[in-house]
């Protein structure tokens, strides 16, 4: 080739490398953005705020918590702080004292939930980002008629209730102050969105991430040590106020647990570059609610061990027994029919 042509040739040759050059990497930063989307490492996403955050060793002075408040049958140990213990109609609170100034930020929770019950146990745990703190209630422990968010960790399924999805639950709920979140329903037809996940009785750590970033209100959960945070749901257009407070509570019943909170770690958040508006005076609102559902039982829970094997005894001694009695029937109609013959 001349080099006349090789130079029409180069010429030609380079913007078409160059444009798959940039395709390329368009196609791998897509890739990259979708992958982090699906879920989170453990890793620190942002700058940690040491006043709303709570690790071990938990009490200072005394018997208080710097920065927090509990209240109710919340006790703390050297290991866990215990919301309830495993018994019934108890209701547990621990509040951040100081406002959450950032207007993006993500909470990440490390819990257990556990007991005695192996079929039947509750109510539940959850988290709160509300105006008002350490309010007792009947929602979890906390107040109805809050104003902020709540994300709730629901273990009992109600019979009144109405939903098509199974237990333990994990929703979401926005309250300007006047939504009521009805227990008999499982807060159904309040909820911004949920998702179904195994985070009672678990032999791994189970965390849970509360994000809230751009208007997007994101859980992630963590409940098969997994070290990575799946998404559980997402919901766009979500307004909450900066100056609000974090907190979690749980409550008992006739059913019964415990909840126990091993740490709670917030982080602040770098949101967009655009215009700051004040987030101090906004209400707390959500451009979506999730529809009304029908009511679908759960599926009943797997028969334990113990049960198995006591019907299984159970059985054979039926078996048995209709055997002896087959056979009782049998020879005394043999009986008579040889004193017929005879």
């Amino acid at each position: 080739m001349n080099a006349g042509k090789w130079s029409v040739a180069r010429c030609l040759l380079l913007p078409i490398l160059f444009c798959c050059a940039l395709f390329a990497r368009s196609t791998l930063e897509n890739e990259s953005e979708e992958e982090t989307n699906n879920y989170l490492t453990h890793d620190a996403p942002g700058i940690e705020k040491r006043e709303h955050t709570l690790k071990k060793p938990y009490q200072g002075s005394g018997m208080t918590i710097p920065f927090w408040d509990f209240a109710g049958s919340t006790m703390v140990t050297q290991s866990f702080i215990r919301l309830t213990p495993d018994t019934q109609s108890k209701r547990g609170l621990l509040f951040n004292k100081v406002p959450l100034r950032s207007r993006y930020w993500e909470v990440r929770i490390h819990l257990k939930i556990d007991g005695h019950g192996k079929d039947l146990y509750g109510d539940g745990m959850a988290f709160w980002y509300v105006k008002d703190p350490l309010v007792h209630g009947n929602v979890f422990g906390h107040s109805d008629y809050f104003t902020g968010l709540g994300v709730f960790l629901d273990t009992y399924a109600n019979q009144n209730g109405a939903h098509n999805h199974g237990h333990p639950y994990i929703s979401a709920m926005v309250n300007n102050g006047s939504l009521h979140y009805d227990h008999d329903r499982d807060g159904t037809h309040t909820e911004v969105a949920g998702c179904e996940s195994k985070f009672r009785g678990v032999d791994y750590d189970t965390h849970i991430s509360i994000r809230y970033f751009n208007d997007v209100l994101t859980i992630y959960t963590d409940v098969w040590g997994s070290e990575r945070f799946d998404e559980c749901f997402s919901v766009k257009g979500v307004v909450l106020p900066t100056g609000y407070f974090i907190g979690v509570s749980a409550a008992t019943g006739d059913l019964s647990d415990n909840h126990d909170v091993i740490s709670i770690k917030t982080y602040e958040l770098e949101g967009d570059t655009g215009p700051k508006e004040d987030r101090s005076r906004v209400g707390p609102s959500a451009s979506i609610f999730a529809p009304p559902r029908d009511h679908v039982d759960d599926a009943p829970p797997p028969m334990s061990n113990v049960k198995f094997f006591f019907l299984v005894v159970f059985a054979i001694i039926g078996v048995v027994v209709l055997i002896a009695v087959g056979m009782v029937v049998f020879q005394k109609q043999q009986e008579t029919s040889r004193k017929r013959f005879y």
